[in-house]
């Protein structure tokens, strides 16, 4: 009897290249035992609702500008429009059914705050986040431009890509999987850009296997 799939939630921004190679794994014997049943976008021309809609699977998008025309224009408001916005982002996911075995930031290209993971990690869901670099190194936005100047003007010989667990300090938690890539001499930022996401594409599947392995371990 086939073992009953692992339900994916998969949050995106923007063209879903990630996304369409973990629904083009899933199934597979990349990605046995697992299925994209909810997809998030925060953008809504994301073309990677599109690919979901392709395929088959539900979507929802959910914008923080609704929330910050509802809180004052000032630090402290959008601090609170971004802890609603995380906390009904946590809402949303916990009412899907079904229930999300794991939650996979793929190119979601927005800091979650402990109002998102504190009630995520209270139902026992996972999240994992795929960065285009190193544990250590160039957390935050800009990663690959940031590797690739290093090594344009600094000597730096290689960057990577890492799946990691997500906690509140910004791709810090504990690396899942990670593959080096080395950087060329003369490369454009275009021609880096391509060859790290061809990397990415591979890393996210493996990545999300290695996740739904760790939850049948628990």
């Amino acid at each position: 009897m086939s073992q009953k799939p692992h339900n994916l939630t998969v949050l995106i921004s923007g063209n879903g290249s990630n996304l369409q190679a973990l629904i083009d794994a899933c199934g597979t014997a990349d990605l046995p035992n697992a299925k994209i049943t909810h997809v998030v976008s925060n953008r809504k021309a994301a073309y990677g609702l599109q690919r979901a809609s392709k395929a088959g699977i539900p979507t929802t998008y959910h914008n923080l500008v609704a929330y910050k025309k509802q809180h004052p224009d000032t630090p402290e408001g959008l601090l609170e429009a971004r802890a609603q916005y995380d906390a009904d982002l946590a809402q949303k996911i916990l009412a899907l059914e079904p229930r999300s075995d794991l939650i996979v930031c793929a190119g979601w290209m927005h800091i979650v705050t402990p109002h998102f993971l504190n009630p995520i990690a209270e139902a026992g869901i996972k999240i994992i986040n795929l960065h285009p670099a190193l544990p250590g190194e160039f957390a935050g936005a800009g990663a690959i431009e940031r590797a690739h100047k290093a090594g344009q003007e600094e000597g730096l010989t290689r960057t990577g890509v890492m799946i990691h667990e997500v906690i509140a300090e910004v791709d810090a938690g504990a690396a899942i999987c990670t593959r080096e890539v080395q950087l060329k001499d003369g490369e454009s930022l275009e021609e880096l850009e391509e060859r790290m996401h061809a990397v990415e594409h591979g890393l996210i599947v493996e990545g999300t296997r290695r996740a739904l392995e760790g939850l049948g371990r628990q």
